[in-house]
């Protein structure tokens, strides 16, 4: 799956220029926690809530209220921001989105293309993914099988799927450390009982079984 079938087009944004309590704003408004910074067409960084957090007088300043409200109000979003944004393309697969975000320990990738910002995708927006990916809300069952780590396993699990009529609508394979890799399919059948039978009768075993009405 690709960065551009699950990415939020269209994101809202502020210039390096906007005021913090502009950008604090446009979060509010629009019940978000991160927003592309761009100047002329281009990112040039991202700003966040934690970012503005941290960039707001400590509580324990001797600032009077009204004193420290004028001084945010000064505050400009290019002092604060994240920069420089890491950025990725539309056309960039999920799990490139997923490293990124995990190695760069951030929450937001602006997605962007011949120069241009036209999208987000966040940890939410991957965490969906996983689910619909993993077939974990569709109607029918989902098998946790243990099996072989060999050629011809997958083979012969789909051979038996298929001799009961079921379809399979995911498939996911982790392999294990040892010699074994487990295996989770999705079939569309509430009945696997004789699915399941068949599995363990060509040396698999099932694991787990979850079914959705």
């Amino acid at each position: 799956m690709f960065v551009a079938q699950r990415m939020t087009a269209n994101p809202f944004t502020v210039t390096s220029g906007s005021s913090v309590p502009e950008a604090q704003e446009v979060m509010a408004s629009h019940g978000v926690r991160h927003l592309p910074v761009v100047d002329d067409g281009a990112v040039v960084g991202v700003i966040s809530k934690n970012d503005i957090r941290a960039a707001l007088p400590s509580q324990a300043t001797t600032l009077s209220a009204q004193e420290a409200t004028y001084l945010v109000s000064k505050l400009r979003v290019g002092k604060v921001m994240s920069k420089p944004a890491v950025v990725i393309s539309p056309e960039a697969l999920l799990e490139e989105a997923a490293v990124l975000m995990r190695d760069n320990k951030i929450e937001i990738l602006p997605v962007v293309e011949d120069g241009a910002l036209v999208g987000v995708i966040t940890e939410s927006d991957l965490l969906d993914s996983f689910i619909d990916i993993m077939g974990f809300r569709d109607p029918g069952t989902r098998l946790t099988i243990e099996a072989k780590d060999q050629p011809g396993v997958l083979a012969t699990l789909t051979g038996i799927t298929a001799n009961h009529h079921a379809n399979i609508q995911h498939l996911a394979v982790h392999r294990g450390l040892l010699d074994t890799s487990v295996v989770i399919v999705g079939v569309n059948t509430p009945n696997t009982e004789a699915i399941e039978a068949d599995l363990e009768a060509a040396g698999m075993h099932v694991l787990g079984r979850l079914v959705n009405g």
